[in-house]
């Protein structure tokens, strides 16, 4: 089933145009609930109280506020917040080519596909090869929803890919969080600590290897109690102990990963002779 657009647009970089398609990159599933009432079971429906005199309000007797103290609001008319918006005319001004490896993955907020319009064929795929053989990322504008928003292209597969930004006023650093930098690492623990890390790397990224098994015990719970079973809740799994010993945990570590992979290879041999077994009984 073929994608669907959920607007268009144009990417802009020096005197070219390129007229493109907005698509989501993403599909969130986490499982959501409904608020019930208790009694007869029906859906529940929200409601506006105010916190001063208790009454119930309805939304169209609200305005919006912004909080300028605490409990100290002022109020913002949708006629004023419309005068200090920007174009909107769906436009990704391009600003400046920089390397993938010098924008940290924290100024990431979320995702989107890019793909070419008509007429815009030729112009995008020219970017896309063009990006790709420079090793350059795009850094731009996207005029959208009355706001600049700050965004990068990239080349992803055969198409392009966009990502918001979080502007630097957003993001945070460690200045405010305590780390003792003064604590003093032996050389040997280094060691066994890079060990571990090369045990357990891989040379790529493979996300399909990863399920979300909360998800996937959820919805077979679910499944159950439609079917009228009762759920019978799995046992906590015990806390894991605090790290006394640091050498002796990654040494338990990187013993206990070794083992690993010799159980499974010895599991495999085991499966692979009782096969053979029954192919020599039944020749």
């Amino acid at each position: 089933m073929a994608a669907r657009a959920i607007s268009s647009g144009t990417i802009s970089f020096g005197l070219v145009s390129i007229p493109i398609k907005v698509f989501t990159a993403t599909s969130g599933k986490d499982v959501h609930f409904s608020m019930l009432h208790a009694k007869d079971k029906s859906r529940l429906k929200q409601q506006y109280v105010c916190a001063t005199c208790g009454e119930i309000v309805e939304r169209t007797n609200t305005v919006k506020g912004y909080e300028y103290a605490r409990d100290q609001y002022v109020v913002v008319t949708d006629e004023e917040i419309a005068g200090l918006q920007q174009k909107t005319d769906q436009t990704i001004e391009i600003s400046e080519f920089v390397p993938i490896s010098q924008v940290d993955p924290v100024y990431f907020e979320k995702s989107n596909l890019l793909g070419p319009d008509k007429g815009g064929h030729k112009a995008y795929q020219l970017l896309h090869r063009a990006m790709t053989q420079t090793k350059r990322v795009a850094v731009g504008r996207y005029a959208t929803r009355g706001r600049q928003q700050l965004v990068l292209l990239r080349p992803m597969g055969d198409g392009l890919a966009m990502h918001g930004l979080f502007y630097a006023d957003e993001v945070r650093d460690f200045a405010d969080i305590e780390i003792d930098k003064t604590i003093a690492i032996k050389d040997a623990e280094l060691e066994l600590a890079k060990q571990l890390v090369e045990q357990l790397s891989n040379e790529k990224f493979q996300p399909e290897k990863y399920e979300d098994d909360y998800r996937r015990a959820l919805l077979s719970a679910v499944d159950r109690k439609v079917a009228g079973e009762e759920i019978v809740a799995a046992p906590l799994e015990e806390a894991r102990e605090q790290i006394i010993d640091l050498v002796a945990a990654l040494k338990k570590s990187l013993a206990d990963k070794a083992a690993t992979p010799a159980a499974a290879a010895s599991a495999a041999g085991r499966k692979a002779a009782k096969a053979k077994g029954k192919k020599a009984a039944s020749s």
